[in-house]
This record gives structure tokens, C-alpha cells and sequence, in this order.
């Protein structure tokens, strides 16, 4: 069971008490991600993310380093396209400590020029690093392809022009105009006593004024489009797919269903026809990207560019399998069990608790528990994914994005149609 309070200046916190542990993971959830950001600003939020780490009024960057983790603890942080978390897990009986540092990190951050210019070095370098992986890149340069101009179509990074041109007025505005309290949410699981631990939280993190407006988002306007970007690699990562769900669709279990048996695990479709029977892959997979408003189904394979035609048409006629024919119930059953297994099994991880509470709290107002999920997952049918099927895939809605060695031309709209599309 968890339970939900709001702090005296608003911050929410949810918090799950475990006592047969002997963790407790506690986190920091701000609806600050790149979806936030501006042309001018790309990239601001994972910036933050990183000078929170840099130093505080009371601590250096190595102190803040040494703090938990000499106690055995982890303290660490990630920037998504819809929010940032700083997170931690510590033994219960270093608690205290572990809500100070937070604390310290989030309310205290000093945005030193100097920190700031050594900084701006090392994400250049990160996106460097990332730009030398093309097998996460052309995510990426997918999502651009179906949202060109809108937030959710640029990488989380920023890019090297953005990054040259933030400064400390810019990157201050942002974080005192987004890291308000109602756009705070204090998660924690793990061994506490419930009443103790949010008065604790209450006097570390409840005291301070934060005002300002909870984030606004506007949703991307869907243009299928086929992008061929050219780099010299000795595969072609190819991106295929349609534009998806919001988180809150009532639709959302049935299409978690269809994506896992599509391309969801070593069992699915995509893996035994294309991998295992063809060989034509060593990876390749499905998954669904949902946000507060809109969505991204994607279809991910690495091939040899001589391969890719026959990939791309195993893949379409997956598509139109799953839209015309549907999906068995023996399928079905097997992928609500092995849903079912991975959400329970996660239960016995406090980070994983943890992380659920935070992340449903802050993008859908309320805990959506792992019984919840269970519970809608078990009532979807067999007509409902072919229902989710029919209304995703279409010859009109597909995109296809392609990174690697230039590629014979493909006619994506007319093969789809061949195909059943």
C-alpha cells in the first residue's frame, strides 16, 4: 500500500512502506525534460541535470560524490523528453543522510560559471559518444522525421549549437521557471516508518517557497515522412513505425500486449522470423513510446544494407498480419503471463517500486499501481489488439528513418499496400 501527501508549499510526495527490506530508494521527480525546452534552449534540462552534481552552497562536486557512496549508497540522475529524476538508494539507516544530499543538490545549486564551461565540454562530449552509436541515434532522427519542429522530435542531448549557446542567465531562467513545487514529486520505498519519513521530508523539502505553473504541453502535429540519412557504417539501422498512443489511452494495455508480441522479447514475431529463420539481424525489436498527449510505435532492425529491402518487407507484412489477422489467444495468453511475470518480479526491487510511484504521480496526477496494470492488462481480447492494429497501421501513417551507407530507393507506401497495408 502507498500513501499520497501534499506538502505545506505543494511539492507531493508518494511513499511505499516496505519493512522487510533493508533499502530504501528515494527519488526527485521534475516535469523539466527536453519537451520543456525552446530552439534557443535545447538541451537546458539534461544540462541542469548535470550541474545539480557540480556543487552546492555547503558542498563540492566531490563531496557530493563521496557522500552516499561511502556508505555503499547510489546517487544518480537522468533526463527524459518529459521529466528528470534525482534519484538515490541508501540502507535504511542512512535515510537522513540520503534526503539531505537531495535536498541540498535540488534547492542549493550554484550554476559556477567556471562549472557551467566545463560542463558545456563534457556533454559535447556525450554527444559525441552518442552520435558514434548509431544504433541509439536513428531513434532519434526517427522521432524527427514524424514530429520535424516540435520538442518531442529533438534529442534530449541538444545538439553542439545549442549547447555552445547556453549561458548562466538562461540555464538560472529555466530552472527557477520550472523546478516549481507543482511540478515536484518526492517518490520513496523501502524500509521507513511512513510518519517519520514524511516529516522528515517535509522539513528538508516543505519549508522552501517554490512558486510558479505546473509544465504545459502541446501535442506534436504526425507527418509520416521517410528520412535516409547517410553515414558511413557497416549496417543500416532502420526505424519503422506510426504514430502511437498518449499514457492514457484506454487502449494502452491491448497495444502493450500487441508490442510484446510483436517484437517485445526473443519469443516475438519479428525476433524468430527475421533473426532466428532468416538471420538476416542480430537485432531487433518493437516498443511504444507514450507521452502525456501522443505517441511513437517503432519498429527497430540493424542489417546489412543489402539486406535491407527484404527486412523492411518482413517487417511491413508483420503489420498487416497483425491488422488483418489479428493475434491467437494462446499468443495473448502467453504475453499477459510473461507482462504479468517481469511487473512482479520488478516488485521485488525498492528502485523499481519506487520509480513507478514517481513517474505515474507526476504524469498522470495519481498511482497507477502494478495490480492496476495487471488488472486492465488481463481484460484485453483478442479483438482489441486487432482493434489497436487496424488503427495504427495504414500504408498513410508510416514513417521510415535509415542511418548508414546510402540505400537502393524504396517506394515504403506502395510496398506497405503489396503487403496488405
Amino acid at each position: 500500500m502507498y500513501r499520497k501527501i501534499t506538502l505545506d508549499n505543494g511539492i507531493r510526495v508518494v511513499s511505499e512502506e516496505i519493512p522487510f527490506v533493508h533499502s530504501v530508494a528515494l527519488g526527485v521527480w521534475v516535469r523539466a525534460g527536453s519537451r520543456n525546452e525552446t530552439e534557443e534552449n535545447h538541451g537546458v534540462s539534461h544540462f541542469i541535470e548535470h550541474l545539480l552534481f557540480k556543487g552546492t552552497e555547503k558542498r563540492s562536486a566531490r563531496e557530493i560524490a563521496e557522500a552516499l557512496e561511502s556508505v555503499g549508497g547510489v546517487l544518480n540522475a537522468f533526463t527524459t523528453k518529459e521529466y528528470t529524476c534525482f534519484y538515490t538508494r541508501v540502507l535504511a539507516e542512512h535515510l537522513d543522510l540520503a534526503i539531505d544530499v537531495l535536498s541540498d543538490m535540488l534547492f542549493n545549486p550554484r550554476f559556477n560559471l567556471e562549472d557551467i564551461e566545463k560542463e558545456k565540454k563534457v556533454i559535447l562530449e556525450e554527444i559525441k559518444m552518442y552520435e558514434d552509436s548509431p544504433d541509439e541515434l536513428v531513434h532519434d532522427l526517427f522521432a524527427q522525421t514524424v514530429w520535424p519542429g516540435h520538442p518531442l522530435g529533438r534529442a534530449i542531448l541538444g545538439t553542439f549549437q545549442s549547447i555552445e549557446g547556453l549561458n548562466r542567465e538562461r540555464i538560472c531562467n529555466y530552472y527557477h521557471e520550472h523546478y516549481n513545487a507543482r511540478n515536484i514529486v518526492l517518490a520513496a520505498a523501502g524500509n521507513f516508518k511512513t510518519q517519520e519519513l514524511e516529516e522528515k521530508l517535509a522539513k528538508a523539502f516543505g519549508q522552501r517557497e517554490l512558486p510558479g505553473e505546473p509544465a504545459v504541453y502541446y501535442p506534436p502535429h504526425d507527418r509520416p515522412g521517410i528520412s535516409i540519412n547517410i553515414k558511413d557504417t557497416e549496417q543500416v539501422q532502420i526505424c519503422l513505425g506510426t504514430p502511437g498512443l498518449a499514457q492514457d489511452d484506454e487502449d494502452i494495455y491491448a497495444l502493450q500486449a500487441l508490442n510484446n508480441i510483436l517484437g517485445g522479447g526473443i519469443s516475438s514475431r519479428l525476433f524468430q522470423l527475421i533473426r532466428e529463420d532468416n538471420a538476416l539481424a542480430y537485432s531487433v525489436y518493437s516498443y511504444h513510446a507514450g507521452y502525456v498527449d501522443s505517441g511513437l510505435f517503432t519498429v527497430y532492425a540493424g542489417t546489412s544494407p543489402s539486406n535491407f529491402r527484404q527486412v523492411v518487407e518482413l517487417i511491413l507484412k508483420q503489420l498487416a498480419i497483425l491488422k488483418n489477422e489479428g493475434v491467437t489467444e494462446k499468443e495473448l495468453k502467453r504475453t499477459k503471463d510473461q507482462i504479468r511475470g517481469n511487473l512482479l518480479l520488478n516488485q521485488e526491487n525498492v528502485s523499481h517500486r519506487m520509480s513507478r510511484l514517481g513517474k505515474t504521480e507526476l504524469s498522470f496526477g495519481r498511482v497507477i499501481t502494478t495490480e492496476e496494470v495487471i488488472e486492465n492488462l488481463t481484460k484485453v481480447t483478442v479483438e482489441d489488439v486487432q482493434r489497436v492494429a487496424k488503427n495504427l497501421f495504414s500504408a498513410q501513417s508510416l514513417s521510415l528513418t535509415t542511418l548508414g551507407p546510402p540505400l537502393e530507393e524504396l517506394d515504403l507506401k506502395m510496398l506497405a499496400r503489396q503487403v496488405g497495408l
